[in-house]
């Protein structure tokens, strides 16, 4: 996907720990070409920073709205970030 760069933070609520989100996660962020990271948080939302062209990060925040089979999504907040663009895309435990 062609595009400008973007790096977006992205935190999503709702029943998304203990459903593998973080594995669907980067699955999906591998597919789109993205890199980045994704982590549970300790009041149960999922954090993920997404770096990439701008059509795949779009494309990401879309895909974080469904999540993997038996999560139930509320609320998905972007923020755009300054970090610096991480060379793959990792689960953190």
């Amino acid at each position: 996907m062609q595009g400008e760069h973007r790096i977006v933070r992205a935190r999503v609520s709702g029943a998304v720990q203990g459903v593998s989100y973080r594995v669907w996660a980067r699955g999906e962020a591998v597919r789109l070409g993205l890199t980045g990271w994704v982590r549970n948080e300790r009041d149960g939302s999922v954090t993920a920073l997404i770096a990439g062209a701008d059509g795949a990060v779009t494309a990401m925040i879309e895909r974080l709205w469904q999540g993997p089979r038996g999560a139930l999504v509320s609320k998905v907040e972007i923020e755009e970030a300054a970090d610096d663009a991480p060379v793959d895309f990792r689960i953190i435990v």
